[in-house]
């Protein structure tokens, strides 16, 4: 199984005014100077001003450590203190795998002969190395998911929803749907999708699709396992799934508007991480209340 890259392109429905301006958000990519992305590739720029944005969040189940995808390359929040883990890109897409296992996507450091956009790309050592994988230089995927049969993403080069089971192997899937976020548990075969008209989600890694008629509007969704999602609307309310996305249920708890998030369950607690434009949000129960780990810097 290999992942594809994906884009987010804005929605059209009658949330168009939070919902529109977040897709927007999300679709962005920040554009900082040559001399603070050199500082970064040097190892020596401020962490927060490193970042940039951030484009997604995941968990390596290997470690259980937070992974912060941005604008200057891949960190991890292990013991709340943010580390550089892999080289300088900036990473559009991101999806965890697996254990040390990750796929990406986006454009090359500054000063890089690589492709640019990277197409997909994929480490299996945590993020330290990246292999190219397929469509170097043709795609630049925003958003993707890993799945049990494949790779689903949504390409901002042509904003077209892309499949491949094998990493290598793409089909443009059949839809005029542009999400604005996509996510999958790796050893299932759900994939939700958001939209200004409410959330799709496939039972068969992307391939074909169902709008949930009764349920919220979702800007970002993740798993936390098989059957339990998280997802965040535009204004910042967190809701949870237990049924893989079928149904949601409001927590109670708000954050800011989301650009990512994660999840994780240990010994029956359920920990869930919020990227917004201002940082990184974490609950400690279940989505209810929130509390700042980590603030985004503005860059000069």
């Amino acid at each position: 199984m290999t992942p594809h890259h994906v884009d987010r392109a804005p929605c059209k429905s009658a949330l168009a005014g939070a919902a529109a301006a977040a897709i927007l958000l999300l679709s962005g990519c920040a554009g900082g100077g040559e001399a603070q992305e050199q500082e970064v590739a040097e190892g020596g720029a401020d962490v927060g001003t490193a970042f940039g944005h951030i484009h997604g969040l995941g968990v390596d189940p290997a470690t259980d450590e937070l992974l912060v995808a941005t604008h200057y390359g891949l960190f991890d929040l292990a013991d709340e203190s943010p580390q550089q883990i892999s080289p300088t890109k900036d990473f559009m897409g991101f999806a965890v795998a697996g254990p040390d296992h990750y796929y990406a996507s986006g454009h090359p450091g500054q000063g890089s002969e690589k492709p640019d956009p990277m197409g997909l790309i994929e480490s299996t050592d945590g993020g330290e190395t990246w292999q190219e994988i397929s469509l170097q230089g043709d795609s630049d995927f925003h958003a993707m998911a890993v799945s049990s049969e494949g790779i689903i993403g949504f390409d901002a080069m042509d904003a077209a929803l892309r499949f491949t089971p094998d990493g290598e192997d793409w089909t443009e899937v059949e839809t005029q749907m542009q999400p604005a976020h996509l996510s999958a548990a790796p050893e299932g075969p759900v994939v939700l999708a958001t939209t200004e008209q409410g959330v799709q989600r496939s039972t068969d890694g992307g391939l074909t699709w169902e709008l949930a008629e009764e349920g919220p509007v979702l800007l970002v969704t993740a798993f936390i396992d098989t059957d339990t999602a998280v997802g965040i609307t535009p204004e910042g309310q967190v809701h949870l799934s237990d049924d893989a996305g079928s149904t949601w249920e409001e927590t109670g708890g708000t954050t800011g508007q989301p650009v990512a998030a994660a999840g994780q369950e240990t010994d029956g607690e359920l920990r869930l991480w919020v990227a917004t434009q201002d940082g990184v949000e974490l609950s400690e129960d279940a989505g209810e209340t929130f509390s700042g780990i980590m603030a985004v810097m503005e860059q000069g």
